[in-house]
């Protein structure tokens, strides 16, 4: 899963401290309009008048998202404007760009790359409209992508070296009181309305800032830049910042949600129970895939893809393992020592070793590689606790800041093995950072597509390249193979549970023994999966989604062009428009088959 990355509509991604972070009110220099430097006919002239508005703004706005996301020159200073108020200012710009936008003339922008950027705005402004039925800034408490997890990471990116950068970190750091107590101030308003996250999800960020809490200054995770830079006085003030203003901030944020928030939060776990919550499960679906499916049509696609999973999975487990009872055999590898890890070296050796042996196969496959690196970044031990997801975070575009595949390495309880080939696949190479990395380093292309996410697309591409990844020849053995196709049942049961969750009636347990029954993860990482769509529902829909629309028409080519078909040129078509809405790549491709003729 990609973590602190854009989506193309502000639903709260992997971080919502980051992918939603409200606006800033503060000025900061714009970057460079994109269009000073392209020409093109009146309406592609347009959109990219149009984009250069909006990506200026979204820059200074969410200061935060574009340093997860490698943007260059974006102001370091600051967190962002949480209020609600200034949600509102926002959605008033991104109304005003809708409407000019949809003033241009789409026919006109064929075969030029202003399409690809009418289309990544077109998408990301209507999503947005759609989504705001949820009120999403009165509900961003989540145990997996709350300010508590984004701020330690943050730290780990922060730009630092020289002393305005130095400057820069510290008036960031000495905003984030200010920001909790935002926080503080939208979830009593979502109180108040109706809409709050179920109490268990308040109780396990209860538990991680407990953990947190703990722990003297100097060993806070929100302390984690202080020995990143050693010029003078840094690390003190650092330190002095945490100790004094946020540690407190962060007491006040636990304190409220153990006297006010939890003995009022809702007990359901189904997003259906809160005000037009069926709706919002609409909304939420269309903004993280970008198509329109009704909860009952994604579950019902749930349902036919695990059937196709597990006929292809008990050949090879009978092969194998010796049977072909499923959910069995998903409990031996669960809990026989010989099939899951010793200890967290082990994890991440497996994991870079993984992703060395992608590296060297790419060539054959792809005809354009990223330049930037990845390496493997383990999770935080409080994050760990709760269930942290393998997620990706985004390099930068030159290359300074590798990219990171943040791992959770934790050992206890037991992690199995069969699943750790596919997830490296899935977060780095030919997966997240191939696509993303590929891009950024799109120079000549306009930022919005060179930064926003689509789920539908990004992790589409992912999971397609989970399974590419059994061509190439990566998967060490049949072992791993077998842990693949547990992977594309995850996905597959991810279809069936969320919307259950949401809409349809399931409760977290019912919910969690089905995950049991179906995918060979471990207990607790299928517990915390559980809770993950709960937090933040429609997410999980996008994998598979994604995935078979990028096969449906790998497929399309291959049948066209027959023994012309280039599997190289197939994925550079795909991937050279950046992270694209699902509708659009599919007239991209329909476009290149037919000038194939």
């Amino acid at each position: 899963m990609p973590g602190q990355r854009l989506l193309l509509s502000c639903v709260p991604a992997l971080m919502l401290f980051v992918a939603c972070s409200r606006p800033s009110n503060q000025a900061a220099p714009a970057p460079t309009p994109y269009s000073q430097t392209t020409s093109g006919n009146q309406s592609a002239r347009r959109v990219n008048a149009i984009a250069d508005d909006y990506w200026a703004a979204w820059v200074q706005t969410f200061p935060l998202a574009a340093l997860f996301s490698g943007v260059p020159n974006a102001p370091n200073d600051r967190i962002g404007d949480n209020s609600i108020a200034a949600v509102r200012a926002w959605e008033r710009r991104e109304d005003q760009w809708l409407d000019q936008l949809q003033q241009v003339r789409a026919s006109d922008l064929k075969e030029t790359p202003e399409d690809a950027t009418y289309g990544v705005l077109l998408e990301t402004l209507e999503a947005s409209r759609q989504g705001r039925i949820c009120r999403n800034e009165l509900l961003s408490l989540n145990q997996q992508h709350g300010w508590q997890i984004g701020l330690p990471i943050t730290a780990q990116l922060q730009p630092l070296g020289t002393a305005s950068l130095r400057s820069a970190a510290l008036a960031r750091w000495h905003g984030v009181p200010h920001y909790v107590d935002t926080e503080i101030m939208n979830l009593r308003e979502g109180l108040r309305l109706g809409y709050t996250q179920p109490r268990g999800n308040a109780q396990a960020v209860v538990d991680q800032l407990n953990e947190v809490l703990k722990l003297p200054p100097e060993r806070s995770p929100f302390a984690g830049l202080a020995d990143r830079d050693s010029g003078p006085g840094f690390r003190d003030s650092v330190l002095a910042i945490v100790g004094r203003e946020i540690i407190p901030a962060a007491t006040r944020y636990r304190d409220f949600l153990v006297s006010e928030y939890i003995p009022k939060a809702r007990a359901s776990t189904a997003l259906a129970a809160l005000p037009r919550g069926s709706d919002c499960y609409r909304a939420r679906v269309r903004g993280y895939t970008t198509v329109n499916r009704d909860a009952k049509a994604v579950h019902e696609l749930g349902i036919q893809q695990m059937a196709a999973i597990e006929a292809a999975a008990r050949p090879i487990a009978q092969r194998s393992f010796g049977t072909s009872d499923l959910p069995a055999l998903y409990e031996r590898l669960r809990t026989d020592s010989s099939f899951t890890f010793r200890d967290r070296q082990e994890v991440i050796r497996a994991a870079e070793a993984a992703v060395a042996r992608a590296k060297a196969a790419m060539p054959k496959w792809f005809g354009r590689l990223p330049r930037g690196n990845v390496i493997v970044d383990p999770c935080l031990p409080f994050e760990e606790k709760s269930g942290c997801p393998n997620s990706y975070v985004s390099g930068t575009p030159d290359g300074k800041r590798p990219a990171r595949w943040r791992i959770n390495a934790s050992v206890e309880p037991p992690q199995p093995k069969a699943p750790l080939e596919g997830t490296s696949f899935h977060e780095t190479i030919p997966g997240h950072h191939l696509q993303i990395a590929i891009a950024q380093e799109r120079e000549k292309a306009h930022p919005i597509t060179r930064y926003l996410f689509s789920s539908g697309f990004g992790e589409g591409w992912a999971l397609y390249a989970e399974r590419l990844a059994g061509e190439m020849g990566l998967y060490s053995s049949d072992f791993y193979k077998f842990g693949d196709l547990g992977e594309q049942a995850l996905r597959a049961a991810r279809l069936v549970v969320d919307p259950g969750l949401a809409v349809l009636g399931w409760s977290r347990q019912q919910a969690i023994d089905y995950m049991v029954a179906h995918v060979p993860e471990s207990r607790t990482v299928l517990e915390s999966e559980v809770d993950r769509y709960i937090a933040d529902p429609g997410q999980a829909t996008s994998y598979m989604i994604g995935r078979l629309e990028i096969e449906r028409l790998r497929k399309e080519a291959e049948n066209r062009l027959g023994k012309n078909f280039d599997i190289r040129e197939f994925h550079d078509h795909v991937l050279e428009n950046g992270s694209v809405p699902l509708p659009f790549l599919r007239d991209h491709i329909e476009a290149w088959l037919a000038g194939k003729r």
